[in-house]
């Protein structure tokens, strides 16, 4: 059986630092994906098959390899691969139904709507930070923020300060809202696909991540000046079908939390199926198109084609890389220090440590990391899985790893984005003004979900 696998300890080895030291050159050059206009996939997709060269290597230089099966790494990677390929089904299908509801000219709506409102800059930072926060629960945080900071780079018009700010509203906003959904962002949708949380519990996160926006939001309002910027004017039709896309996709992620839930199959499996409601639909507009001229034709197919294919590479390259390092032992190093409750620093201290370390390192392996570690988040009750203390631990670093990467523009998917959307007016610096102001949100937001969620 794969569980019964041996590892051997390779941390230490020639070829196990090696790959450690690849993959941190590797995540170099993914942070400076701007600097470089080096889309981030390609040195992960060269990284993952150096690393297990580099695995193979060390496993076949170990005094006891001859004691392991001949496939014995075919397995692993396998196995690894099996864990990306429910994760990159789900998202995308996700990225298909929000690239159709793009088609349909729903985000322009929205867009139009707003900077043609006629808003002052106080009622915009709100308006977009709010949309931010209620959007990004069910559309990823990266499309949140992208959406949110077309709407300020355009009211802002050069009000370079405005938009600064603006624009750090919208990262926290969109990062607070996706951390208390399973389908908010990748961190939790891993969490939740693992069954370390379950659906309902996610709710309570809800308030400690309306806290992380709050207070940077209410502290920062205060730096926006009171003036209205003359009203854009600006038209944009819909087009015919937009509000049954809606339905099939919410459709979709009812069908998906059914899977996992009632039937415990993958959630994967309820978004494929999902898919299948939109082909049908885009079946039967194209046959009515062709036979009476009536709407507009739908070509699901299109819809796949415009997904994120960079990000979709990217997580398949971190995974199978961290998966390499699980391997080598690397993880199970990192747990021991970190979640060993003898001779660790403890689970509390670990999980806001990971939140941190995520606003360096994206969230989703260092999320990914933990997941392969598997820690005991109960000390009292090692091995078992859903006790009150091990939710709220889990909890605590689905809410840290999610939000965490709110304290650097470089620490989400969605702040890298809005710097390139608004360039030269929101960056690394003027982000980083805002920084005692975020972690503030971030110490409140654990306080508060201590307060709500610790077990008595």
């Amino acid at each position: 059986m794969l569980a019964e696998l041996t590892r051997f300890d390779l941390t230490n080895t020639t070829f196990g630092i090696a790959a450690l030291a690849v993959f941190v050159v590797t995540y170099v050059l993914v942070i400076l994906e701007e600097r470089l206009h080096l889309r981030k996939s390609k040195p992960v997709v060269v990284a993952t098959g150096i690393v297990w060269i580099l695995v193979a290597l060390a496993c076949a230089a170990h005094p006891d390899a001859h004691s392991l099966p001949e496939n014995h790494l075919e397995q692993r990677i396998l196995h690894h691969t099996g864990e990306f390929g429910g994760l990159f089904l789900f998202l995308l299908v996700a990225m298909t139904y929000i690239s159709a509801i793009a088609a349909h000219n729903v985000f322009l709506k929205l867009n139009a709507w707003l900077v043609s409102s006629g808003f002052g800059l106080r009622a915009v930072f709100w308006t977009t930070g709010a949309l931010a926060f209620v959007i990004s629960p069910v559309c990823d945080n990266l499309t949140t923020a992208l959406l949110m900071g077309t709407v300020v780079t355009a009211v802002g018009r050069g009000n370079i300060p405005f938009v600064a700010a603006a624009c750090t509203n919208v990262v926290v906003a969109a990062n607070a809202g996706g951390a208390f959904s399973p389908f908010g962002d990748i961190t939790t949708l891993m969490v939740w696909a693992d069954g370390k949380v379950q659906t309902a519990e996610f709710s309570k996160l809800l308030i400690p991540s309306l806290v992380n926006w709050l207070v940077p939001a209410t502290l920062m309002h205060f730096t926006i000046p009171k003036g209205k910027p003359e009203p854009l004017q600006k038209t944009v039709e819909l087009r015919p079908g937009w509000f049954t896309v809606i339905v099939l996709f919410i459709l979709t992620i009812l069908t998906a939390v059914l899977f996992h839930v009632v039937l415990h199959l993958p959630p994967f499996l309820g978004m494929t199926t999902g898919l299948g409601y939109f082909m049908f639909y885009g079946w039967r507009r194209t046959t009515l198109h062709r036979k009476h001229g009536r709407g507009d034709s739908v070509n699901v197919f299109h819809n796949i084609a415009d997904v994120e294919w960079d990000t979709l590479l990217f997580f398949f390259g971190v995974i199978l890389c961290v998966g390499g390092l699980q391997e080598l032992m690397y993880l199970h190093k990192a747990s021991e220090w970190l979640f060993d409750p003898v001779h660790g620093v403890g689970a509390t201290t670990a999980n806001i440590a990971i939140g941190v370390l995520s606003a360096l390192i994206d969230n989703v392996p260092v999320m990914f990391a933990v997941l392969g570690m598997d820690p005991s988040m109960d000390s009292a009750h090692p091995g078992v899985l859903h006790t009150p203390a091990g939710t709220y631990q889990w909890l605590l670093i689905t809410l840290t790893a999610g939000v965490g990467g709110s304290l650097l523009s470089v620490g989400s998917a969605a702040g890298v984005a809005l710097m390139g959307t608004a360039h030269g007016m929101y960056t690394f610096g003027r982000h980083l003004k805002y920084l005692p102001a975020i972690a503030l949100g971030y110490a409140a937001s654990i306080l508060v979900h201590w307060l709500m969620n610790a077990p008595t």
